[in-house]
């Protein structure tokens, strides 16, 4: 079960003005599921995204890209589970584009106005015909308060939906920033296999959006790791529709700092909630690294830990082999370490100092704090100033057979 998460309840997610959202049962995959999502844009709004850099990426990510591209005003989103569409080539490409085309027909707009996103098996053919024949269905129940809905259709191998609501006052006027994700397994910055949408009704210039997005993601999405694969379908939409009417915030805008903060913690929460249902997931672990020269170094050391299968599953067994953690911080490739310098906690407890084990450290200690389901591992590595923090989950047996009965 996810690591201390639960499904959020419909009316904690709040409607978002400007924004309606759509679902139905096309049966792409599997029966009796919630497998196609339409949201739609009120005009005006302004949409950036940031995706995948996985060279391998998708047919809807390539035409997400062009579209963004085209200058044409984003006014709605196409969503469907049980197929990823990614390895499929031109063919991908031409499927895609005619579930565009559909939705851009029925909502009376342009096809270029249209972001399609898929996510489930790679290298099988989008079956556009279900899309499509889920697309009146889908629309006839377009609401703004089906955000809980949407998190559902949204879902893969995740146990439970991924979704969080925050409201500020801007200019006098009550701001909300409501956003979902789905993502579970295939977890790796830049950026997860996940797809996120966060919209707020504030009114927030295309450029302080777009420089906001970078932002965001790299304290968020961009801090998360499950298993170190990369998908070939992560995309993240951030959405302002503006219908809150506050005064409209560029980049030097007193209010920008605030509505990023806000998002931002909307996109931690749903990072960190990724992590919590990451496959078979028992334990959630925070990597806190600590004194390097820069950032860049911290998560060269964060990553070696989070990503090494040997430390996963110690943490799964509770087992405290924790010359693990500084085998991964010396391959780490942080250049002309000085290991005798460094500090590894488990917790508060120290572990190792002076180039190993500390005096006072006793085994004991190591499996107390490895029991509890959320942990922290700390390193200071003595040479600067410099943090990051990383999530990431332990890897269990159930891991394994989730992926092994993935396509079954």
């Amino acid at each position: 079960m996810p690591v201390n998460l639960s499904a959020p309840a419909a009316h904690t997610l709040l409607p978002v003005k400007g924004i309606k959202l759509g679902f139905a049962e096309a049966y792409i995959r599997k029966p009796d599921r919630k497998d196609v999502l339409v949201i739609t844009l009120s005009e005006g709004a302004s949409v950036s995204g940031v995706f995948t850099k996985n060279q391998f990426c998708a047919a809807p990510v390539l035409l997400c890209k062009e579209h963004l591209a085209s200058g044409q005003p984003i006014r709605a989103l196409l969503v469907n589970t049980g197929c990823a569409n990614a390895g499929t080539g031109e063919d991908g490409l031409h499927r895609a584009t005619l579930t565009c085309e559909a939705l851009a027909a029925a909502l009376d707009i342009q096809p270029q106005q249209v972001l399609p996103f898929s996510t489930g098996v790679i290298l099988e053919p989008l079956p556009e015909d279900k899309v499509i024949a889920g697309l009146p269905a889908a629309i006839a129940n377009l609401n703004e308060d089906n955000w809980l809905n949407a998190a559902e259709a949204i879902m893969t191998t995740d146990i439970v939906a991924k979704g969080t609501s925050r409201q500020i006052i801007l200019s006098g006027q009550t701001v909300t920033v409501t956003g979902i994700s789905k993502g579970s397994g295939m977890i790796h910055p830049n950026m997860a296999t996940m797809l996120s949408y966060i919209a707020t009704d504030a009114a927030i210039s295309q450029s302080a959006l777009d420089e906001m997005i970078q932002d965001v993601v790299n304290e968020s999405f961009n801090c998360i790791t499950v298993d170190g694969d990369t998908s070939t379908n992560d995309s993240l939409i951030l959405m302002a529709t503006g219908q809150a009417k506050n005064s409209e915030i560029e980049t030097n805008s007193t209010g920008y700092l605030a509505i990023k903060s806000l998002i931002t913690e909307v996109a931690i929460e749903l990072a960190q909630a990724i992590v919590r249902d990451g496959e078979g997931a028992t334990k959630f672990m925070t990597v806190t690294i600590e004194g390097g020269r820069d950032e860049a170094e911290c998560r060269k050391v964060a990553y070696a830990i989070a990503h090494s299968p040997l430390i996963k599953t110690a943490f799964f067994a509770s087992d405290p082999n924790l010359g693990r953690i500084l085998a991964a911080i010396g391959y780490a490739g942080v250049e002309q370490l000085d290991v005798s310098a460094l500090k590894l906690y488990l917790g508060d407890v120290l572990v190792a100092e002076n180039g190993g084990r500390a005096t006072a450290y006793e085994e004991a200690q190591g499996v107390a704090v490895m029991k509890e389901p959320e942990i922290l591992v700390r390193v200071d590595l003595a040479r600067g100033h410099a943090a990051c923090t990383v999530w990431t989950c332990d890897f269990s047996y159930d891991y394994v057979k989730i992926n092994a009965d993935y396509r079954s």
